[in-house]
């Protein structure tokens, strides 16, 4: 019998793994540039005298911008697509970022927050439209976690790092440091990223392979459609369903991710090192969920049969009763016990995050990823603003974060109710009649 032999350009490929590290590095830069004023938090408010209240309102300050814009920016990115606003943006981040290690105070501090939040408001509707394009359904899962525990990963190394540069070198320098990180990302982010249809390095066998697994079509929303798009997927009771259960997800995510090393310092009187110890632990547990649970087992079940809406809900439904735990630290004035507590909660809430970032790709109609995503992360980041805020009074009134755990987990609730029962079948919205003829290829 004859043997075939396949020629090497007829092998599928990997350019699209090196294209979600990339997009994975790039949320790792971003999530240095959130953590840092978390872990500076205690120099700043010594050396600007900046109460708990304060405190509270300049953690969220990133988060207003960011959220307003989230809508906008995912109308503006199924207008201009991935690669015109991906590389806008990546170079605000530096600048944002360089811009507030010459702070001089609470309103300064404030303003170079909200051009952050400005900055980086397309990072995770970029991601989810660009895997989206470059990834089949079956692989999808795992994409979207290399990107997605990236945040997790960035808070667990980020904290500690932040917290090294900080001791010996004061707080101003955390922020060049990453300055020039984001400006290196940039760099990267114009020279290697492409559309499939875009990318001379993409083969002929991996571009089918990729088209044929059900990957999005490429397309771009026009001006005169981008009204009637938006208004259209807000009356989908999938989008609604998927908001509000991320939403929830969020609460929980901002909480710790802002507040977590306060914690540690007013509620068990840790030094900045201890407090970087402590608070990797759960970042760097949930991040390796993320990628195993949320990402790996997901793909791994829907490619062997398992019907892909009920694995996804699963999953999430099992991860968000996970993050219910946060009410353990609630009820310990031993640290370790408190840590293993939120341990498992973010752990479950990690493994529920790349399968929402993974929704808007597999039921948007063709040009609404970004849509989806912008409609999603909106409410989403607006969590990042409420969490801040209403945990700073919590603390300021009643001197303990147990109440803000409580508050935390009466919100997981009402998202595990919002994932079972209004989101449904996760497959694509239908197009209305118009809607494809407003996008172009």
């Amino acid at each position: 019998m004859q043997r075939s032999i396949i020629a090497p350009a007829e092998r599928v490929t990997n350019l699209r793994w090196g294209i979600a590290v990339l997009l994975g590095i790039g949320v790792l830069i971003n999530y240095f540039d959130r953590v840092n004023l978390t872990v500076a938090g205690p120099s700043l408010r010594t050396e600007f005298g900046v109460d708990d209240v304060q405190f509270g309102y300049l953690l969220s300050a990133f988060a207003w911008t960011y959220t307003l814009l989230q809508i906008p920016i995912g109308v503006f990115l199924d207008r201009y697509g991935v690669v015109v606003i991906g590389r806008a943006t990546a170079l605000l981040w530096a600048i944002a970022s360089g811009l507030t290690a010459l702070a001089n105070g609470f309103a300064t501090l404030f303003g170079t927050r909200l051009l952050l939040g400005i900055a980086e408001t397309p990072t995770f509707p970029i991601n989810a439209k660009a895997i989206g394009y470059w990834f089949p359904i079956k692989e999808r899962g795992f994409a979207t976690a290399i990107f997605d525990s990236a945040a997790k990963l960035a808070t667990g190394i980020g904290v500690p790092f932040v917290s090294v540069i900080l001791y010996y070198y004061g707080w101003r320098a955390t922020f060049v440091v990453t300055a020039i990180l984001s400006f290196l990302f940039f760099i990267a982010f114009y020279a290697f990223y492409r559309n499939p249809s875009e990318d001379k390095r993409l083969t002929h066998a991996e571009r089918e392979y990729i088209r044929e697994g059900g990957a999005q079509p490429e397309g771009l929303t026009t001006a005169s459609n981008v009204g009637a798009a938006l208004g259209y997927l807000l009356t989908q009771r999938k989008v609604w369903g998927l908001t509000i259960g991320f939403a929830a997800y969020g609460y929980s995510f901002y909480l710790l991710l802002t507040w977590l090393p306060g914690y540690l310092v007013k509620t068990y009187h840790m030094d900045v090192l201890k407090t970087g110890a402590y608070a990797m632990v759960p970042w760097i547990v949930a991040a390796i969920a993320d990628l195993i649970v949320g990402g790996w087992l997901v793909d791994y079940l829907v490619q062997r049969g398992y019907e892909q809406t009920r694995v996804r809900k699963t999953i999430i439904v099992i991860g968000m009763l996970m993050g219910l735990t946060i009410i353990g630290a609630a009820y310990t004035t031993n640290p370790n016990v408190a840590i293993v507590w939120i341990t498992i909660a973010l752990t479950g809430l990690a493994c529920t995050a790349p399968i929402g970032w993974s929704i808007p790709g597999l039921i948007a109609p063709r040009g609404g990823v970004g849509s989806i995503g912008g409609i999603m992360n909106f409410f989403n980041n607006a969590m990042g603003i409420a969490a801040p805020i209403v945990t700073g009074y919590i603390v300021a009134g009643t001197s303990s974060f147990a109440n803000a755990f409580i508050t935390a987990a009466v919100v997981l609730v009402i998202g595990i109710i919002a994932y079972v029962f209004i989101l449904g079948k996760i497959e694509p919205i239908p197009e209305p009649g118009g809607y494809g003829a407003g996008v172009r290829g």
